[in-house]
């Protein structure tokens, strides 16, 4: 017995008996249970101010007639999104995926594009191609009404969304076995059966995941139903805080949309559960795409369509701003001020973010147990709450714990770490499922302690999963609007807030450089993605 226990190898060793879980290190376990308890202040805080009210106020507050109006609007709001979406995204897809289109490269770079044009901006653009001194009337003499309402929302939030749907719906569509549809042929099912039994049920889960990520986007975004002047439940959050100073039913109005935006995961949950088939258990064959023909006549009007208004709209709303018809010099000259402070805020915020992230994703690879599992589901609390309900937390909290942080720059950048954590911890995972444990127990059998392995061995294998949470984080923080438009301290503008403030007043021209600055940097940063995806 000695004897085998001493030629035993070092990982052996380490490996506990049958049962026992490893001792986690208190340096890794530590931060994270930090972590977790953080994500949970807002649901805390959220609760405390909403039940301060006495039962017979509760009860009017909770029984009004208007939330469920708010409640009809927002829900009509996400599903014509999601219908919109789908109607954009699908025959993209397929045109890209299946078909002989030419330039399938090009094609996939525009349905990409929209997502540089925030759903704020998008709404500017939209505002103003209409009305008396509306673009489409300056340059042609032809006065369209001016979009806004329900329609102006949901076409909006449409026109940003469409790519998160269709990037799912590519994907899938590429991976789908051929073997499939060719068995199916072979029964003697014709095109419409082939889609609709077998093409349509392997493109389900892609539509779930991406009407859940459209659906989370639709029930927070502040900016575009702000701007639309729609009352959903995010812009009568804001001016029952703002207009109306009544936080509890502002509280109440936060937790009715965090049950609707928790049913909807839930949902999600329960519908995608079924396994898909396969023939064979090779590698799948890839479908030939089909030729367009006369099909062509109908493909290419709607390819100008589709990226006519997501992409050439803004560009030429902020075009003729910048151009045709500028503000005085002296708005550009903000620009580069503004841009710093946006930046100033979003970096700090993406290394706080990714420092959070490090030991919640060290601990779920290296030492899973299920306190392990729920640490890191914690760390999606931030992600799911709708942005406006977060600050509305982060709000109540420092105004009963901690009064100092109220309106400081600390709390701006801490909330918006807690809303992107799980944006930071996705690729540090990877990245660490992807370095084998033995190279630390061979760094520790050399006589290296844990910090000496983490800085020379674990650190450099991780370092490109930090660089992209952390780029993932600062791209988000520089575009976000709700969370700073309530926590950001008097006076400390951002190139979002600039934006929204210019719109809802009217001064288009004023918000087109600000406007321009975001749709630049974020077309760059979906460039840089784009072309690391291109490399893989």
């Amino acid at each position: 017995m000695s004897n085998s226990a001493e030629l035993a190898s070092p990982a052996a060793r380490r490996t506990p008996p049958k049962g026992r879980t490893r001792r986690v290190p208190l340096h890794i376990l530590l931060p994270s249970l930090v972590a977790a308890a953080a994500m949970l202040v807002p649901l805390f805080y959220l609760g405390l101010r909403a039940f301060e009210a006495d039962p017979q106020t509760l009860a009017n507050l909770v029984l009004r007639r208007r939330n469920l109006d708010l409640l009809l609007n927002t829900l009509s709001l996400a599903l014509g999104v999601v219908a919109m979406t789908t109607l954009m995204a699908l025959p993209l897809a397929w045109l890209v995926v299946r078909t002989n289109i030419r330039f399938k490269r090009l094609l996939t770079i525009l349905g990409v594009i929209p997502l540089a044009v925030p759903g704020y901006v998008m709404a500017y653009a939209l505002i103003g191609l209409g009305g008396n001194y509306g673009v489409l009337a300056q340059l042609t003499g032809v006065q369209l009404p001016r979009i806004e309402g329900y329609f102006g929302a949901m076409l909006a939030l449409s026109l940003y969304t469409f790519p998160y749907l269709f990037l799912n719906l590519r994907a899938t569509l590429a991976g789908l076995d051929g073997n499939l549809e060719e068995s199916a042929r072979s029964l003697g099912y014709g095109n419409r059966e082939v889609f609709l039994k077998i093409i349509l049920p392997h493109l389900a889960p892609s539509l779930m995941a991406g009407w859940l990520v459209i659906t989370l986007y639709v029930l927070g975004d502040f900016g575009a139903v702000a701007l639309m002047r729609y009352e959903a439940f995010s812009y009568a959050i804001y001016t029952q805080y703002s207009g109306a100073f009544d936080r509890i039913y502002a509280a109440w109005l936060s937790i009715m949309l965090l049950a609707v935006a928790a049913s909807f995961v839930m949902l999600d949950s329960l519908v995608v559960k079924r396994k898909l088939a396969r023939v064979g258990t090779g590698v799948a064959r890839p479908v030939k795409p089909m030729r367009l023909g006369r099909l062509r006549w109908l493909a290419y009007p709607y390819l100008v369509l589709i990226f006519g208004a997501s992409v050439g709209l803004p560009t030429l709303i902020l075009g003729y701003w910048l151009v045709l018809a500028p503000p005085d010099l002296s708005f550009f000259a903000r620009v580069p001020g503004t841009f710093l402070r946006s930046a100033g805020a979003a970096l700090p915020a993406a290394l706080l973010s990714a420092a959070f992230a490090l030991p919640i994703a060290y601990l779920t690879v290296r030492y899973r147990s299920t306190a392990a599992t729920l640490i890191e589901r914690s760390a999606y609390i931030g992600y799911a709450i709708p942005p406006l309900t977060l600050a509305l937390a982060m709000v109540f909290f420092s105004l009963r714990t901690a009064p100092f942080l109220y309106q400081t720059l600390t709390l701006l950048i801490v909330t918006w770490a807690m809303a992107s954590l799980a944006l930071a911890l996705g690729p540090i995972r990877s990245a660490l499922l992807q370095t084998r444990p033995n190279m630390e127990e061979a760094s520790h059998s050399l006589g290296h302690g844990p910090l000496s392995t983490f800085l020379w061995v674990i650190f450099p294998r991780l370092r490109r999963g930090i660089l992209a949470g952390v780029a993932l984080v600062f791209v988000l923080c520089m575009k976000e609007l709700p969370i700073t438009f309530l926590l950001a301290p008097t006076g400390y503008t951002t190139l979002a807030v600039t934006v929204f403030t210019r719109t809802s007043e009217g001064m288009l021209a004023e918000a087109a450089p600000f406007a321009a600055a975001i749709v630049v940097f974020s077309s760059l940063s979906v460039g840089f993605l784009l072309t690391k995806e291109g490399k893989r």
